[in-house]
């Protein structure tokens, strides 16, 4: 079985997506395809033997998308994506020619009937002409800005499979024809004499409902570019992790070489301060390494002879040699950029509502304005009423309540987000988190501070051990004594001299000549100092998942000092609240059983996974997805980053690392786990008023199309007339809008 990833080009709603997958499905062969909307990709499982990358691509160019299959880099895991920045910046651009256009074209087309003031020669019936015609002229440049509209719209419609492009092009068509039709209208009434025809079409040319309809949908699709740039640039920030250089023994000489250069069986160099540059084994000396970014271990681990040790991870103190075992695509590293890639890769896209409905709604409405104009003609009536009727259909089912109804709804559930704090990435994120039911929670960082601080000191004399183990915790820079070392503050402390750091132990000094240590039991104990009366200390601190350094003076244990990365103040309560939404939450860590169990009581957690490396992390999202649950993800590191990527919804801590957010759907950008329960009802608030606003986005039209077709003028002499229809349509809109607008005034944030 082969698995490619596909580049497409061509899609701008899930119609198209859902379209390209239920074609190449039916390709022999084809075991399961995954298209991104987003990322503008294709997954595609294969059996090589019966297909191939070749016939799938001509699959999806054979109904009209582009497709090229990507090539795998030998040194690079993952290609960078590209093409991305510029569709942004056309969209853009798209967007400011529209707008320039569009609020003039709306100032003057209201104006009249509003009494705002008009230069002169728009005013009267004697300057119809003229009004008409710049009205005409200011619309042309923005059905030019959104021409794709109509092209991939009419040519969906054509073949039968109608997207959000088909109900836009239908729309803004229609009322762009019919203000043609008014503007001829016009010069026919000028030259016949006929004023009412002049004034009633002078009033109703709808080149502002073209022109807004049109504008409006490229500002959402200005949204979505922006968002794909962020989310593309995720797997740039991951590749960017990688050591771009490392220190090679050539010929009994360190040399420094491109990253590329190293082959498995190198001797290598880690200096302090340095990135592991690959995947090995440490052959001599000794360090203190930072595992974050691969285990989500929040301490360093000591490393000496023998020991592994993982490219991309960071050697904060000491000095060794390594050999390398697994370079490039074939690291760590490489294959969590893969695990990120591929999960984004893989989400199916969200199938939009108003994308399902349109597939019926386009068709239905465009026989029922054909149908009506028919049925009149064969009743008699003359061409120009029954294309009234039949432009009244297509005006008052114009999509622009429609096309509203979500974006108003999310734009204005996004910045309350934002004002409290919740960055919300895409719109996608915000649709799906309503559904979420399991929350999976990293400890590091999310549950609990993210660094380790002094939670006991156990001595006959405090203030003694105190100053002692502050004077020489100063002289260190290992991640354990900062907390040690700040109580130096405002606190005398002691000159120290023959400072010497045992590696795997702790560290050994002299003041005022005498002997002073500090660090674990081992250290303590192979200098010949009574350790037992802290034996019972050691077990339960043990228990609890802390970390003890004892201290030593002479020949005199001076007592232990106790260190934990502590739960965050609010952790219990959200996670309290989270269940009274109806979540299961889950805390899921690369941290030892011990640790993560004392951690997940203290925070009232039932259920936690321990020992999870990145992959691990990734494969219980994709369980939890394949039971059937939507899974929430909320971490901070770099070793989340394929979990976050994996889930129906990914939320980063804003405090965490930068591939972190960038691989998240949403951020917290105040670090609060709390936050997550504000998303979510957020969220859920969100999805009640996007239905209400579809249900009033057309149930004008269940009630005005039946009107505007005449069905009742033969017994009332009710006409919906595009005046009227048009006016529905606006009324439609502003009900959607002002729904929308309720969502600040929700308790949520």
């Amino acid at each position: 079985m082969n698995n490619v990833l596909f580049d497409i080009t061509g899609m701008t709603c899930s119609a198209c997506s859902a379209r390209i997958e239920k074609s190449v499905a039916k390709l022999e062969g084809v075991q399961s395809v995954a298209v991104n909307l987003l990322k503008n990709s294709m997954s595609v499982s294969f059996d090589e033997s019966r297909t191939d990358s070749g016939a799938i691509a001509d699959k999806v160019r054979e109904i009209g998308y582009g497709a090229s299959a990507r090539l795998a880099a030998v040194k690079t895991p993952i290609p960078r994506l590209s093409g991305v920045k510029a569709d942004a910046r056309s969209m853009q651009y798209r967007l400011v020619v529209s707008a320039i256009f569009t609020v003039p074209l709306f100032y003057l087309s209201m104006g009249e009937m509003l009494s705002w003031p008009l230069p002169a020669f728009l005013r009267g019936m004697e300057n119809a002409g003229v009004y008409a015609f710049t009205l005409l002229l200011l619309c042309l440049p923005v059905i030019f800005a959104g021409r794709s509209f109509f092209t991939v719209g009419l040519r969906n419609l054509i073949r039968l499979s109608p997207n959000m492009d088909s109900l836009i092009a239908v729309g803004s068509g229609a009322a762009f024809l019919y203000g043609v039709y008014g503007v001829y209208a016009i010069a026919w009434g000028l030259g016949h004499g006929d004023t009412e025809t002049v004034h009633r079409f002078m009033m109703n040319l709808y080149f502002e409902s073209a022109a807004m309809i049109l504008t409006l949908v490229t500002l959402g699709k200005t949204f979505e570019a922006r968002a794909k740039r962020k989310t593309t640039s995720a797997i740039s920030k991951l590749m960017d992790l990688s050591p771009k250089t490392a220190i090679a023994v050539r010929a009994g000489t360190e040399v420094e070489i491109p990253i590329e250069n190293v082959v498995p069986g190198d001797k290598l160099i880690v200096k302090a301060g340095a990135a592991v540059p690959a995947d090995g084994i440490i052959l001599s000396g000794a360090g203190t390494v930072d595992e974050s970014v691969i285990t989500g271990e929040s301490m360093p681990l000591d490393k000496s002879a023998g020991d592994k040790v993982t490219g991309g991870t960071v050697n904060l103190t000491g000095y060794f040699a390594m050999e390398a075992k697994a370079v490039g695509a074939d690291a760590a590293l490489a294959k969590i950029i893969r695990l990120v890639d591929e999960a984004t890769s893989g989400k199916a896209p969200i199938a939009k509502l108003a994308d399902k409905i349109s597939g019926v709604f386009v068709p239905v409405v465009i026989a029922i304005a054909v149908i009506t104009a028919a049925v009149w003609l064969l009743a008699g009536q003359s061409v120009a009423f029954a294309l009234t009727a039949a432009i009244s259909v297509l005006v008052i089912s114009c999509p622009c309540a429609l096309g509203l109804a979500t974006p108003t709804a999310i734009m204005v559930g996004t910045g309350k987000g934002a004002s409290g704090g919740i960055l919300i990435k895409s719109a996608e994120a915000l649709e799906t988190l309503h559904r979420a039911r399991t929350i999976l929670l990293d400890k590091t960082g999310t549950v609990t501070e993210g660094k380790p601080s002094l939670t006991d000191i156990f001595a006959e004399d405090r203030e003694t051990l105190l100053r002692y183990a502050a004077s020489i915790e100063r002289m260190s820079g290992h991640p354990l004594a900062a907390p040690i070392a700040a109580m130096s503050e405002g606190m005398e402390t002691l000159e120290v001299t023959g400072y010497e750091l045992i590696p795997g132990r702790g560290i050994v000094g002299t003041i005022n000549g005498e002997t002073v240590c500090g660090g674990n039991s081992r250290l303590i104990s192979e200098r010949g100092i009574d350790m037992s009366g802290f034996a019972h200390i050691e077990r339960e601190t043990a228990k609890t998942g802390k970390t003890l350094l004892y201290f030593s003076r002479n020949d005199t244990l001076l007592g232990a000092i106790a260190l934990a990365d502590t739960v965050k103040p609010g952790s219990y309560g959200a996670v309290a609240e989270l269940r009274r939404l109806g979540c299961d939450v889950v805390m899921i860590t690369g941290d030892n059983a011990v640790t993560a169990d004392a951690i997940g009581r203290e925070a009232g957690i039932s259920r936690v996974v321990s020992e999870a490396l990145p992959a691990d992390k990734e494969r219980e999202v994709r369980r939890l997805q394949e039971s059937g649950a939507h899974v929430v993800m909320v971490g901070d590191g770099i070793n989340d980053a394929p979990a976050l990527a994996r889930a129906d919804v990914g939320i980063a801590i804003g405090a965490g690392t930068e591939v972190a957010i960038e691989s998240a759907d949403i951020v917290l950008m105040k670090s609060d786990l709390y936050d997550v329960v504000t998303a979510i009802k957020l969220s859920r608030a969100v999805m009640r008023n996007i239905r209400q606003n579809l249900f009033w986005a057309f149930i004008y039209n269940v009630i005005g199309i039946p009107v505007a077709a005449g069905a009742f003028y033969l017994l009332t002499g009710w006409l919906l007339n595009p005046i009227l229809a048009a006016a529905a349509m606006s009324f439609s809109s502003v009900s959607v809008v002002l729904n929308a607008l309720r969502l600040k005034l929700a308790k949520t944030v």
